[in-house]
C-alpha cells in the first residue's frame, strides 16, 4: 500500500523549524509495511494545500500529515482536507466540550479562536490529544485514509503511537513485530557491513541502521502470517545481531548507555563515583538522567584544574611525570573518586574539549579510566568537533568503557 507524509507549515519552508516529524513518520510507516513514495512540505496557503491533498488523495492509499491544526487563521489543514474531499466543516459540540475542559483544568479562559479546533468534516473521526488542545483527524473517504496530527512532536508522537499506528497496523493482512537495538563504538558503515548476509537477504525481515549522537541504532521489522511467527523472526535476528556485533551491542529496546550501566551496577550491588575534567560533569549528568540512579551513584566532582585534582587525591607526581592530560592521570582520578566517595567503581576523565593543544596533545584528545575495585582500565579516544559535541562524545565513551569493564554486553537479555 502506498503512503505519503505531509508536513504543513510555512515555518518549515522558511527553515525556522527542522522537520523531524517527516523522518519519524516515514520510518514508522515503513516499519508497518507501507511503501512511502513521497514526503511533502506545504506552506500555509489554502489553495495550494487543498490542491496537494486532492492530488495525493487520488494517488496514495494513506496520507499522514502533521501541523496546521492549531487555533489561528493560518492553521488550514482542516479546511484543506475538507475541501479536498468536497465536504463542509461543522462545529462538533463534543470537541468544544473537550477543549473547554482542558482549559478549565489549566485554570485559564478559553480564547474563542480555539473553537476552530472543534471543527470537523463528516468523514473525519476525531483523534484524542491528551497533550494539547488540537484533536487529530482520522478520515476514511473513497477507501483512502487521511490521518492528520498536530505538529509539535510532544503531541504528535503519542497520538501516532496510541491511536494512528494501531489503526494502520490493522489495515495490513500480515502481522508485524519490531525491535530496536543500540550499538556503540562502531560507525554506521561498519555496523551495516557486519549485518550483511542472511539478515539483510530475508524478504520478510527488514533491517535499517540510524546513526545518532548516542550510537548507531539498528531497527528490525519482521512480517509474517501470525504474530508469534513475526516475533520469532525478530528474536532470530536479535541472536544474529548479538553474534555479529559482539560487545558493540549495548541492548535492546529503549535503552541508553547510562541505563544499561546503571542496571549492571544495581544487579551487582556496586556503587559509582566520578571525577571529571574535560567533560565538566556530563558523565554524572547522563548517569543521573536515569530513574533510580541514586541506588548506585554516590556522587561526582568536576576537577577542572591541576590544583583541585591534587586536593582531591590525585598524586601530583603522576601529573608532573605524565601530564595532566594523560592516561595515568585519568587512572589516578578514577582511583581518587572511588577512594574519596567510598565506592566500588570510579570513573576518571581528562582531556581537551577546546580548540588549543595542551601539553603537546591535540584538541579532541581524551583519556578515560575505569577503576573497578582496584582493577583499572584506561582508553584513549579522539573526536574533532565543537566543545559541546566533543564533551558529549567523551562522556558516552566513559560510560561505554565502564559497560565493557562490567561485561554488560554479554549479560543483556536480547
Amino acid at each position: 500500500m502506498l503512503a505519503v507524509v505531509v508536513s504543513v507549515g510555512s515555518e518549515l519552508l522558511r527553515g525556522d523549524i527542522v522537520d523531524t516529524n517527516a523522518a519519524f513518520l516515514a520510518r514508522g510507516l515503513s516499519e508497518l509495511g507501507f511503501e512511502v513514495r513521497r514526503v511533502e512540505q506545504a506552506g500555509d496557503d489554502l489553495e495550494d494545500l487543498t490542491a496537494l491533498f486532492r492530488t495525493l488523495h487520488d494517488w496514495a492509499d494513506v496520507i499522514v500529515s502533521t501541523g496546521g491544526l492549531g487555533p489561528t487563521q493560518d492553521d488550514l489543514t482542516r479546511d484543506a482536507i475538507a475541501a479536498a474531499i468536497d465536504e463542509d466543516l461543522f462545529l462538533d459540540q463534543s470537541l468544544v466540550a473537550d477543549i473547554e475542559h482542558r482549559f478549565a483544568a489549566l485554570r485559564r479562559p478559553m480564547p474563542r479562536s480555539n473553537l476552530r479546533q472543534a471543527l470537523r468534516a463528516p468523514s473525519a473521526e476525531s483523534i484524542p490529544n491528551p497533550n494539547g488542545t488540537a484533536p487529530g483527524w482520522w478520515v476514511r473517504h473513497d477507501s483512502r485514509i487521511i490521518a492528520a496530527m498536530p505538529g509539535p512532536p510532544g503531541e504528535m508522537q503519542p497520538m501516532w503511537r496510541e491511536s494512528v499506528e494501531p489503526r494502520l497496523e490493522a489495515m495490513q493482512d500480515s502481522k508485524r513485530a519490531a525491535a530496536s537495538f543500540l550499538t556503540f563504538g562502531l560507525g554506521e558503515s561498519t555496523v551495516e557491513e557486519r549485518l550483511g548476509g542472511p539478515i539483510a537477504w530475508r524478504p520478510d525481515v527488514t533491517v535499517a541502521t540510524y546513526a545518532k549522537a548516542t550510537g548507531v541504532e539498528v531497527h528490525v521489522t519482521a512480517r509474517a502470517a501470525g504474530q508469534s511467527e513475526a516475533e520469532k523472526l525478530v528474536n532470530e535476528a536479535a541472536a544474529l545481531l548479538e553474534e555479529r556485533l559482539g560487545p558493540a551491542l549495548v541492548g535492546r529496546g529503549d535503552v541508553t548507555l547510562a541505563s544499561v550501566v546503571g542496571e549492571a551496577l544495581r544487579r551487582n550491588g556496586m556503587s559509582l563515583a566520578t571525577m571529571e575534567s574535560a567533560t565538566g560533569g556530563e558523565v554524572a549528568n547522563l548517569i543521573t538522567d536515569v530513574t533510580g540512579s541514586s541506588d548506585y551513584f554516590r556522587g561526582g566532582v568536576v576537577a577542572y584544574t591541576r590544583e583541585i585534582k591534587a586536593a582531591l587525591g590525585v598524586d601530583p607526581d603522576i601529573m608532573d611525570r605524565f601530564g595532566v592530560i594523560s592516561g595515568e592521570t585519568a587512572m589516578a582520578m578514577a582511583r581518587a573518586a572511588r577512594t574519596l566517595l567510598g565506592t566500588d567503581v570510579g570513573i576518571g576523565v581528562s582531556g581537551i574539549a577546546g580548540t588549543d593543544a595542551v601539553e603537546g596533545k591535540m584538541p579532541g584528545t581524551c583519556y578515560l579510566a575505569v577503576d573497578v575495585r582496584g582493577a583499572t582500565h584506561m582508553a584513549e579516544v579522539h573526536r574533532p568537533g565543537n566543545r559541546r559535541t566533543v564533551k558529549g562524545f567523551f562522556a558516552l565513551c566513559a560510560l561505554d568503557a565502564l559497560r565493557r569493564q562490567l561485561d554488560v554486553a554479554t549479560r543483556v537479555s536480547l
